[in-house]
């Protein structure tokens, strides 16, 4: 049996519920016993348990492009795409996944404009092959975007799948290729 995100949530929250009303109860019949305290303990225990299921991604410095408004546009992109990968963990509102969708989806194309703007501005030769990964990556992203809206929550984790490694791989692979041109012009001496 397939247990999926939902039924994880609700199953957190009606064990939580559970102890919580343990705990009222241990300490009206017993005030002076350890019940309690443990209870309280495996209470409090209990986001720590569940967080540790969430799947985060940490900012590494060897996704350092060295143009500090890129690297901060890239940061600000993994925060959100951790967003979105809780909102999917813990599939409790959709209204809140569909926020953290949007909020990912425009963050990403206003990157993607910043991004190539600097390349224009600096006439960096790659930039149409640059300009067509971006295309192609929102084109993908669309997709997704239109069977969320027709699937729901069940087709998230092909959304978070695809924007971690294609996040992580582009600022490893695509923008490196751009960085050292662009440092070498004084790129990095400008904010946007």
């Amino acid at each position: 049996m397939i247990v999926n995100n939902r039924t994880k949530s609700v199953s957190f929250i009606i064990i939580s519920t559970l102890i919580l009303l343990s705990v009222i109860l241990s300490f009206l019949t017993n005030p002076v016993s350890p019940t309690p305290w443990v209870l309280v303990i495996a209470l409090c225990l209990m986001p720590l348990i569940r967080q540790s299921h969430i799947k985060q991604i940490k900012w590494s410095k060897e996704y350092n492009i060295g143009i500090e408004y890129i690297d901060q546009d890239h940061k600000k992109l993994l925060h959100l795409l951790n967003q979105f990968s809780i909102a999917y963990d813990y599939a409790q509102c959709e209204e809140f996944e569909r926020e953290a969708l949007e909020d990912l989806v425009s963050w990403t194309k206003y990157h993607f404009k910043r991004e190539e703007k600097l390349m224009e501005d600096y006439r960096y030769p790659g930039l149409v092959a640059h300009k067509e990964e971006h295309q192609a990556m929102m084109e993908q992203v669309e997709e997704y975007v239109s069977i969320y809206n027709r699937e729901g929550h069940d087709s998230l984790k092909q959304v978070t799948n695809l924007l971690t490694f294609w996040l992580i791989n582009h600022i490893q692979e695509s923008d490196t290729k751009y960085r050292n041109y662009l440092l070498e012009l004084g790129a990095d001496e400008f904010d946007s």
